[in-house]
């Protein structure tokens, strides 16, 4: 059974979730230190490779207008170097509001020791949770999408999503 890998790709970090390609749910996997495309390309081949995974559905930051701006042509520019190296087909997938919803699924970030502010290493951790769920919900996204309007499976291409082969 193919499997394939929702990715949430921000600054610094980058989330990852698999589900089954047959529309199982997606959960999240981990979340990798952004580092260069040859880098980040190896560290989601090894992932795909330990997960099976043949498909990567990359989250398309658009303003909430639906327009594209400079974070999009990054990510795209990002997915075009990742692409050959990693040998995975790549999709696109509108994530606006990925980032809030995963913080309202994971709650509020915990206080620090005596209620006092968290600490980094607390916020750190708190912040690559959300990138994980982010990714989940990404990819959950693209996959009821797929299930509604393409029977078959395959990748969806509305509200300007397309894949990238």
């Amino acid at each position: 059974m193919s499997r394939i890998l929702g990715v949430d790709l921000g600054e610094r970090r980058i989330g990852v979730a698999v589900a089954d390609g047959d529309g199982g749910m997606a959960l999240p996997l981990t979340t990798l230190r952004r580092s260069t495309p040859a880098a980040d390309a190896e560290a989601l081949e090894r992932i795909s490779r330990e997960q099976g995974a043949d498909e990567l559905v990359v989250g398309l930051p658009l303003h909430a207008s639906g327009e594209a701006g400079a974070q999009v042509e990054i990510t795209r520019t990002w997915a075009a170097a990742i692409e050959p190296l990693i040998g995975l087909r790549i999709a696109f997938r509108d994530e606006r509001l990925s980032s809030h919803l995963a913080e309202q699924r994971l709650g509020p970030m915990k206080r620090g020791r005596s209620g006092g502010p968290p600490s980094r290493t607390q916020r750190d951790a708190y912040r690559a949770r959300v990138d994980r769920e982010a990714a989940a919900i990404i990819l959950q996204d693209e996959l009821d999408a797929r299930a509604t309007r393409h029977p078959d499976g395959g990748p969806s291409t509305e509200r300007g999503m397309e894949r990238h082969e």
